[in-house]
């Protein structure tokens, strides 16, 4: 499993949250996906040979918000 914060500065409620975990949590390969409203951040853990970073990327991307760096 890989373990990485992905930052998000445009998160800043619960529904930021909601949105950002119901689209990456379900992903096959992806064990936790967990929003942080006051750091504007995603902790995840996952199975890079199940599922790519990138892919998790473009999950956050399609609900309208940008990750830093990606």
């Amino acid at each position: 499993m890989t373990q990485i914060t992905l930052s998000v500065p445009d998160i800043s409620c619960g529904h930021c949250k909601s949105s950002i975990e119901g689209a990456v949590t379900p992903m096959d390969g992806v064990a936790k996906a967990e929003v942080s409203i006051n750091d504007r951040t995603v902790d995840l853990e996952f199975d890079p040979a199940k599922v790519e970073l990138a892919a998790i990327v473009t999950a956050i991307d399609d609900q309208g918000y940008e990750v830093d760096g990606q």
